[in-house]
């Protein structure tokens, strides 16, 4: 059971959200409240596996707050969903320490993964978000002279890994590939976070970085 924390201003959106989470066997929601004293205090008695923080405007003081919860709760692993996803707020809350990051077009199965894959102990973007970071990285790609071969990461990889990793980075869901694959959507996830054990990577978009270089998907 993944127990799981939720934290939002507006107490309207805390429900829409716990919905959601309440709707999978394997999530417990264990704490709701819009009060950032009362979820500090909370989270000395209560196991959170991850913390939903809904910010609808990202500003210096909710930046502090996360980093504030991380100084007392550094095993936290912290999801933002905003509607400002912009480059330089995306940044600032990673950089703060948040494990992945919802914007503006993130449908609810997003947040479902997102839970599941911050619990593995992995980061989580949605593709929009993705996106933003992959072009970021393109743009200094030259620059940083990260254009070298990782053929040990490559030879790690299995043909079913690489097939997989090809239609992810050409932007196919999770359910797409299944469909594709005839194998269930699980085991789809079960093989992505298999793929970033063995390249020792923490998020997807370090994976479509990995598979830029060598060439598995085309940019």
């Amino acid at each position: 059971m993944i127990n799981i924390g939720i934290f939002d201003e507006f107490r309207l959106m805390q429900h829409g959200l716990q919905r959601i989470i309440s709707e999978v066997d394997d999530f417990s929601v264990v704490l709701l409240t819009d009060n950032k004293a009362v979820l500090q205090e909370k989270l000395k008695n209560i196991l959170i596996h991850v913390l939903v923080v809904s910010i609808h405007d990202v500003s210096v003081r909710h930046i502090n707050f996360i980093v504030q919860l991380l100084l007392t709760n550094p095993k936290l692993k912290i999801l933002i969903i905003s509607h400002d996803d912009s480059e330089d707020i995306v940044l600032k809350t990673l950089k703060a320490g948040a494990k992945g990051f919802l914007g503006k077009d993130s449908l609810p199965q997003d947040l479902i993964e997102a839970i599941f894959t911050l619990r593995n102990g992995f980061d989580f973007f949605n593709k929009p978000i993705t996106q933003l970071l992959l072009n970021r990285y393109i743009n200094n790609l030259e620059s940083d002279k990260e254009i070298a071969m990782e053929e040990e990461g490559i030879n790690s990889l299995s043909s079913r890994q690489i097939e997989i990793l090809k239609l992810w980075g050409n932007s196919c869901t999770n359910q797409e590939i299944a469909d594709q694959l005839f194998i269930s959507v699980r085991t789809v996830e079960s093989h992505k976070n298999h793929i970033m054990q063995k390249l020792k990577l923490k998020n997807t978009v370090d994976l479509v970085k990995f598979s830029i270089k060598n060439n598995i998907i085309e940019i």
